[in-house]
Formats: structure tokens, sequence, C-alpha cells
């Protein structure tokens, strides 16, 4: 795997490899970008932005899941 950091997603502590972006950890947690919203460090990341998006040690993810129905 290579060097490692370390962030928190949903609050829990997670080791992901060093040059990481947004779009590889959500491929490796294995979510559909198209149905969640990402806050990084208190911003919302744009869905344009994720494969971009360079994650750093100590960067902190809320991930959000849409849920549809009537």
């Amino acid at each position: 795997m290579g060097p490692t950091i370390r962030i928190t997603v949903n609050g829990e502590a997670r080791e992901i490899r060093a040059a990481a972006t947004l779009a590889d950890l959500l491929a490796e947690i294995g979510l559909d970008p198209r149905k969640i919203a990402v806050e990084r460090n208190l911003e919302i990341v744009p869905r344009s932005r994720y494969a971009a998006t360079a994650l750093a040690a100590g960067d902190e993810l809320e991930i959000v899941h849409f849920i549809g129905g009537g």
C-alpha cells in the first residue's frame, strides 16, 4: 500500500494511502458518487471535484447517502 495517512470518515478514524483522492476513497469504500454528498473539513465538495480533491492527513469527511422514497 505504501505510505499512509489518517483521516476521519463519519467520525471513524481510517488509514488510506497518502496519495489518495476523494474519488479513490469512495471507490475503496464502494460508494456510488452519484448517490452521496461529501463534506470535507466543513465544506461541501462538488461532485465534479471528487477526482481532483487530494486527501490530507487530518481531513475530516462526512458522507451522506441520498435515499429516495415517498
